[in-house]
């Protein structure tokens, strides 16, 4: 009998459920988008109750096409867009408020009360995080403030916190499990990232109750069974990851100085950096990049929030295409960018530079720009913004030789050329693109004991494509000079 494990993969526009192969081999997948909600600028908000269909959906579908396999399913990984934050009634079950999104910058007024405060250096050092609205810790606080319900809840110990994993572990034990992992945790802006525990001096500040917390395990543990109800038979959860970290699993990244770069909705680079935290001066995030039988090897971070998000927005809202996919013929089809640049700082900007209020800058237009150039502009911008973040760990004495890189951008070979050629580094793309959801599967697999060890996971990556840089010392300086120009502009504003 075929033996396989299931990933969920709850990302931040749809919902997957995997099945892999224990080589790690995708079998069959199950997809569903869910709705986003913009309810003023620069909030973004996902409404619980249809992440949950969509996820049991989709979890439902792979259970089928398994039993037609004639396969045994060993358990479920589950991955998640991270630090999207859920309120929920611990009696009922019902969400307090929609979850408010990682991309969400409605707390940013709160923040710079915070820095003005001279909090700054006591959270960076405590949660390897810089003070910004993208972190879990502030969002919960503004459900506190603005939710009386949730205040009144969390009073009489019937309030819940999680991130999606909990949420999604919560629902299908039946409020039997209300757990995270450490990476999860990490994202939160409200964990010890030394002491693995919630950090009291940063809850007593967001006055936020431990009782409305999950337990922390590691990424391979227990985290309860589904309900039979739910998926038929019960099904153990025994891997979980925050996404960016489940990549680099799924990358294999485990060694010292490896590094990923995922092109998804937002872009995400993680730099394994050992059992040593290296706090940047580059404004760069230390994380945990996984906890494994209580041994916490680290991370250090660039996010990018615009990657895919910027094809979506010209697919769906600009309608300047109508598949994704297209972009890579429209890219090919012009000999230079033209000097036109596109910023897309549509929610801000992230690393390094994490300025909330910036806004999106469209420069170098002309009479004859078209669409093209724009699409164009956009795909470039993810490269450049790649090239800040390398930049960035340079000055912090780091320099990665190789890239592995994911998502579904990298399918657009065009762009992982061009990636390659603006960061000066070798790009290599997996076999298997799924690595994301793969990284939740391998954990789930190395605590039932399918996988030995990290090297024995190892064991199972192989590289689709390698693109190496081609572009002239002065054409990428030239091309670089205009990007710099372009976020000075978006800066002032």
């Amino acid at each position: 009998m075929r033996k396989f494990i299931i990933s969920i993969d709850a990302g931040t526009t749809s919902n997957r459920s995997i099945l892999f192969d224990l080589k790690g081999k995708p079998v069959f997948s199950s997809q569903k988008e869910f709705t986003q909600y913009f309810p003023k600028s620069g909030w973004v908000e996902h409404n619980p109750e249809e992440i949950w269909r969509t996820t049991v959906k989709t979890l439902k579908d792979v259970i089928q096409k398994a039993k037609k396999l004639r396969g045994e399913i060993l358990n479920i990984g589950i991955t998640n867009q991270r630090e999207t934050t859920v309120l929920w009634d611990k009696r009922t079950g019902k969400p307090v408020y929609n979850a408010i999104v990682w991309q969400d910058r409605r707390q940013e007024e709160f923040c710079a009360k915070l820095r003005k405060q001279n909090k700054d250096t006591m959270i960076f050092n405590k949660t390897g995080l810089l003070i910004d609205s993208y972190f879990s810790g502030t969002k919960i606080k503004w459900i506190l403030d603005n939710v009386p319900k949730a205040k009144k809840l969390m009073s009489s110990n019937q309030l819940l916190f999680g991130t999606i994993d909990s949420f999604l572990i919560w629902r299908f034990t039946k409020g039997k499990v209300h757990a995270t992992d450490a990476t999860n945790a990490s994202r939160t802006m409200i964990y010890n990232i030394t002491s693995n525990q919630w950090d009291d001096t940063i809850l007593k500040l967001l006055k936020i109750k431990k009782n409305i917390l999950p337990e922390v395990k590691d990424c391979a543990d227990d985290f309860g069974q589904t309900h039979s109800s739910i998926t038929g038979k019960s099904i153990p959860i025994n891997g979980v990851v925050g996404d960016q970290q489940s990549a680099t699993i799924g990358q294999c990244c485990f060694e010292p100085g490896s590094l990923k770069s995922t092109y998804g909705t937002g872009a995400f680079v993680l730099l394994n950096t050992g059992s040593k935290k290296i706090y940047s001066k580059n404004r760069l995030l230390t994380t945990i990049a996984y906890r494994i039988n209580g041994k916490t090897t680290y991370a250090m971070e660039g996010s990018i929030f615009i990657a895919g998000a910027g094809v979506q927005w010209l697919r769906d809202r600009m309608k300047f295409f109508n598949k994704a996919s297209q972009t890579e013929k429209i890219v090919k089809s012009l000999k230079s960018n033209n000097d036109i640049y596109l910023v897309p700082a549509f929610t801000g900007l992230g690393a390094p530079y994490w300025d909330a209020n910036s806004r999106g800058v469209l420069s170098g237009i002309t009479r004859d720009t078209s669409p093209k150039e724009i699409v164009r502009a956009t795909i470039e911008a993810v490269a450049y913004q790649t090239h800040d973040l390398f930049e960035a760990m340079k000055h912090d004495g780091l320099r990665p030789k190789i890239v592995k890189v994911d998502g579904g951008m990298v399918m657009n070979n065009w762009f992982s050329q061009f990636l390659s050629d603006v960061v000066n580094v070798k790009v290599l793309r997996p076999k298997v693109q799924e690595t994301t959801a793969l990284g939740a599967a391998f954990m789930a697999g190395l605590h039932i004991g399918v996988y030995k060890s990290l090297k024995d996971i190892s064991r199972n990556w192989d590289v689709d494509k390698k693109f190496s840089p081609k572009m002239s010392r002065k054409l990428r300086s030239a091309l670089l000079e205009g990007w710099i120009k372009a976020i000075k502009r978006t800066l002032i504003h």
